[in-house]
């Protein structure tokens, strides 16, 4: 593998993490991305273009505001990092130019929800709606459309994954009337039913789970130990009545099967499909 071709798909997917930490920053605040200089939230300075390198200018600044110098989020270089790691993934994935440009936008809508979930604790419904309807129409139309394949049950199996696997989501919704899980969780599974299919959509919702409730623990676990210099036992703020977004472990764990294979149904798994 050609490593400066991997070069520069790596600092073009950086590119554009940094117009999604844009997206991320002004959904739903009346401004739009597409429009406006970028400025610093504190002082309101214009950057510059020496300051909009993704990563390296944050690293240069020693992550802070040339003029005002306050912090600036770690949120920057991550997004740009992860996006970066996302366009290279799926390059050597070697699909087809359409399925690439598929496949990456499905990725950067997820990473932007990710991160917008963990900042307001909250899926936007924009977001998750256009999530699922890009899933449902890519399957519509990847899918040949001969009267013997619309007969073929496996059709019907993924066609029905997506409602499949909202029903859940929207049952502990509606039962705890919200206290449980959001709304939003489901309509990132219906997604997640067209994207994956019903085994790997499911095998995704089942290992989110358990990376969430493993991570629930292991936090409370930390919580509890005693503080080495005051000899008292820590502040506990994390409970399992806690709130926490469930949404970025949903899309962890797709990540994780997309690109692994890994299926609880059959027992599959098919480690560094992209290799």
């Amino acid at each position: 593998m050609d490593f400066l071709t991997l070069g520069i798909v790596f600092i073009f997917g950086t590119i554009i993490g940094s117009f999604l930490n844009v997206v991320i920053y002004r959904y739903n605040s009346g401004t739009s991305p597409l429009t406006g200089r970028s400025q610093c939230f504190s002082c309101g300075k214009t950057l510059t273009w020496r300051e909009l390198i993704p990563v390296f200018s944050f690293l240069a600044s020693r992550g802070r505001c040339a003029e005002c110098h306050v912090r600036l989020s770690w949120q920057y270089p991550i997004v740009e990092t992860l996006s970066g790691l996302i366009f290279v993934a799926v390059f050597l994935l070697q699909k087809t130019p359409i399925e690439s440009l598929y496949l990456l936008v499905i990725f950067s809508t997820l990473l932007v929800i990710v991160v917008y979930d963990m900042r307001h604790q909250i899926i936007p419904d924009g977001l998750a709606i256009f999530f699922a309807l890009l899933s449902l129409s890519w399957f519509i139309w990847s899918t040949p459309a001969s009267f013997e394949r619309l007969l073929h049950f496996p059709y019907y199996w993924t066609l029905i994954a997506g409602p499949m696997l909202f029903f859940p989501f929207w049952a502990l919704w509606f039962v705890s009337k919200g206290r449980w899980l959001g709304l939003g969780d489901g309509k990132l599974a219906l997604g997640i039913g067209w994207f994956l299919g019903a085994t790997l959509g499911g095998s995704a919702v089942m290992l989110a789970f358990w990376i969430g409730a493993a991570y629930a623990l292991i936090i409370m676990a930390i919580q509890r130990i005693p503080s080495i210099v005051t000899g008292h036992m820590s502040k506990v703020p994390l409970s399992m009545q806690s709130e926490i977004p469930f949404g970025p472990f949903l899309i962890l764990a797709v990540f994780i099967v997309y690109f692994t294979g890994v299926n609880f149904f059959d027992g599959s798994v098919n480690i560094f499909t992209i290799l």
